[in-house]
C-alpha cells in the first residue's frame, strides 16, 4: 500500500511523540502534557527542556536567528510555519547534568541565513573597526616618535655648526692678532645673516616643503662646514662663516612650524623640549670637541673635527626625517606673506614673545663669547681647552628644556618662564665673584635657565599663532639670532671697556628687560594653558 502524506506526518508524530516520553519516563520527569493534536501541516513549537538536575536545556541557540520550529508536514502550513525568520530544527536531550546534550539544525530559510549572516559580518566589522582604530593610534605614535629624534639630530647637526667657532675665539685672536670683538664675529657673523635668512626660508618652505627645506639647509651647511678649516685668512673664514649661517637657516626656520603642524597639542611643548634638547647638546659638542682638539692642534683642526661630527648628525637627520603629513603647499605670495607678519606683530601674546627671544639669546651669547676669555686669564689662568671644557654645562641646558617643556603643557607656560628667567638671573650672579666653584655653579644656573625659557617660549608661539604658524616662528627665530648677532657684538665693547663686571651689568639689563616682558604676557594670557 502507497503510504500517503497524511499517513508519513503520522507516523512521525508517532515516533517523535513515542522518543520524548520514552525519555521524558527515563529522567524521572513525567509524562508529556496534554496538548492539541497536531496534525499534517502544522509545527511543533520546540520549547526547552527541562534536564535532571531541574536546569533547562536550550534546543538550539534561538535567540541568535529566529523562532525555531519543527515542521511535521510537507503541507503548506507547515511551510508558513517554518516560513521566513524561522528555521527546521530537532534537538536531543539525552545529557543528565543539565547541558544541552546536542541540538541540530535540519535547515534554514533564506531569511534566517541572511540574519545570521548579517550578524556575523557586523561583528567582523566591528572587531575590524577597533582594530583598524589602534592601528591608527600606533601608526600616529610611530610617527610622532620618528619626528622627535630625526628634531634632535637635525638641533645636533643645526648648533653644532653655529657655534663651533665660539670656543675658538681666544685661538683665532692668537692666530690671526685680532681683539675679541674682531673675532667674536665668527660667531655674530653666522647668527646675524641666519636671522636674515629666516623669514624668506620659511616662506619657501610653504611653497617647496618643510622636509624639502630642511634638508637642504643640512646638507648645505654640513659640506660648508667642510670647507672651513682651509680658510687663509680671518676674513675669508669670516666670509665663510657668514655664508654657512644662511644654509643653516633651513632647519630652526622651519623646524618649529613643522612640530606645530606634525604633533598634536597635548604632546607639543614634549616634542618641542626634545628638539631644543637636541640644540643644547648640539651647542655643547660644538664648543668641546674643538676645545679638545686644541690640545693636540690648531684651531684648524678643532674646525675640521667639529665638521665632521656635524656632517655625520646631517646624514642621522636626512635617514630618520618621516615626510609631512598634514602641510598643504601653499604659492608664494608676498603681499599675503607680508599681511601674516603684520598681522602676529600685532598679535598682544606674539610680540611679547618676539622681544623676549632677542633679549635671551643676545644675554646668553654674550655670557659665552666672553666666558673663555675670562677662564685663560687671571686669576684662573687655564689653558684653552680647559676654559673650552666648561661647556659641558651645556647638559644642564639638555635636562631643563625637556622637564620645562613638560611642566608647561601640565602648569602653564607663564609660570615656568618666570621660573626660568630668575633662574637665569641668580646664575649671572653667582659668575661675579673670582671663585671657579662658583662661577661654574652660576653658569650652569645661567644654562639651565636659558634652554627653559626658550623652550617654553618657542612651544608658545606655535601655540599662540593663528593663521601662518611657518610666519610666527620665523619672526621668533628672526629676533633670537638677531639678538645673538647684535647684542652679541655689542656685548664685546662692555667686555673690552670694562671687563667681566661691565659684561654682567650689561646682561643683568637684559634680564631685567625679560622679566618686564614675561610680567606683560601674564597680564595678557593669565589662564594661558596648551
Amino acid at each position: 500500500m502507497t503510504e500517503t502524506p497524511a499517513d508519513s506526518a503520522t507516523a512521525t508524530r508517532t515516533e517523535f511523540g513515542g522518543d520524548i516520553a520514552r525519555d521524558r519516563q527515563d529522567r524521572g520527569v513525567g509524562p508529556i502534557p496534554a496538548r492539541q493534536p497536531v496534525g499534517a501541516g502544522h509545527a511543533l513549537a520546540a520549547t526547552h527542556t527541562p534536564a535532571a538536575n531541574g536546569r533547562r536545556a536550550a534546543v538550539a541557540d534561538a535567540a541568535a536567528t529566529a523562532p525555531i520550529a519543527i515542521a511535521t508536514g510537507d503541507t503548506a502550513a507547515a511551510r508558513t510555519a517554518a516560513a521566513p525568520g524561522h528555521a527546521i530544527v530537532t534537538a536531543h536531550t539525552t545529557s543528565t547534568d543539565g547541558r544541552t546534550a546536542a541540538a541540530h539544525t535540519t535547515g534554514h530559510t533564506a531569511a534566517a541565513r541572511t540574519a545570521a549572516s548579517a550578524a556575523r559580518a557586523g561583528r567582523r566589522h566591528e572587531i575590524r573597526r577597533h582594530g583598524d582604530s589602534a592601528a591608527a593610534q600606533g601608526n600616529r605614535s610611530g610617527h610622532e616618535r620618528r619626528i622627535r629624534i630625526a628634531l634632535f639630530a637635525a638641533g645636533l647637526t643645526t648648533f653644532t655648526s653655529m657655534y663651533s667657532a665660539q670656543a675658538l675665539l681666544p685661538s683665532l685672536s692668537t692666530a690671526f692678532g685680532a681683539t675679541p670683538a674682531h673675532a667674536a664675529l665668527a660667531v655674530s657673523l653666522t647668527t646675524g645673516l641666519l636671522a636674515l635668512a629666516i623669514v624668506p626660508v620659511s616662506v619657501l618652505s610653504g611653497r617647496f616643503g618643510r622636509t624639502r627645506v630642511m634638508f637642504t639647509s643640512a646638507v648645505t651647511a654640513a659640506v660648508i662646514g667642510l670647507l672651513l678649516p682651509f680658510s687663509p685668512t680671518l676674513d675669508v673664514l669670516l666670509l665663510g662663516r657668514a655664508v654657512q649661517g644662511i644654509a643653516l637657516a633651513g632647519v630652526p626656520a622651519v623646524a618649529m612650524a613643522y612640530l606645530a603642524e606634525e604633533i598634536g597639542a597635548a604632546n607639543l611643548g614634549a616634542a618641542m623640549g626634545v628638539y631644543v634638547s637636541g640644540t643644547s647638546i648640539g651647542g655643547l659638542a660644538g664648543r668641546l670637541l674643538p676645545a679638545f682638539t686644541l690640545e693636540l692642534g690648531s684651531w684648524r683642526w678643532g674646525e675640521a673635527v667639529v665638521a665632521t661630527a656635524a656632517a655625520l648628525c646631517t646624514v642621522w637627520f636626512v635617514r630618520a626625517l618621516p615626510p609631512s603629513r598634514r602641510f598643504t603647499p601653499v604659492p608664494v605670495d608676498i603681499r599675503s606673506v607680508a599681511a601674516d607678519l603684520a598681522g602676529h606683530l600685532r598679535n598682544r601674546t606674539l610680540l611679547p614673545l618676539f622681544a623676549l627671544a632677542f633679549v635671551l639669546m643676545g644675554g646668553f651669547v654674550s655670557v659665552y663669547n666672553f666666558l673663555g676669555y675670562r677662564l685663560i686669564a687671571s686669576p684662573f689662568g687655564l689653558s684653552a681647552a680647559a676654559a673650552g671644557s666648561v661647556f659641558v654645562l651645556y647638559l644642564a641646558g639638555t635636562a631643563s628644556s625637556t622637564i620645562a617643556g613638560r611642566l608647561a603643557d601640565r602648569l602653564g607656560r607663564p609660570r615656568i618662564l618666570t621660573v626660568a628667567i630668575l633662574t637665569m638671573a641668580l646664575g649671572l650672579a653667582c659668575t661675579l665673584p673670582d671663585r671657579l666653584p662658583t662661577l661654574l655653579f652660576g653658569v650652569f644656573l645661567w644654562t639651565a635657565g636659558f634652554f627653559a625659557a626658550h623652550s617654553v617660549a618657542s612651544s608658545w608661539v606655535g601655540a599662540a599663532a593663528t593663521g601662518n604658524r611657518a610666519a610666527a616662528s620665523s619672526l621668533y627665530l628672526f629676533a633670537y639670532y638677531l639678538g645673538s648677532s647684535v647684542i652679541g657684538a655689542a656685548a664685546g665693547l662692555a667686555y673690552t671697556a670694562h671687563g667681566w663686571a661691565g659684561l654682567s651689568v650689561y646682561v643683568a639689563a637684559l634680564i631685567l628687560l625679560a622679566a618686564t616682558l614675561t610680567a606683560r604676557l601674564r597680564h595678557t594670557s593669565p589662564r594661558t594653558r596648551p
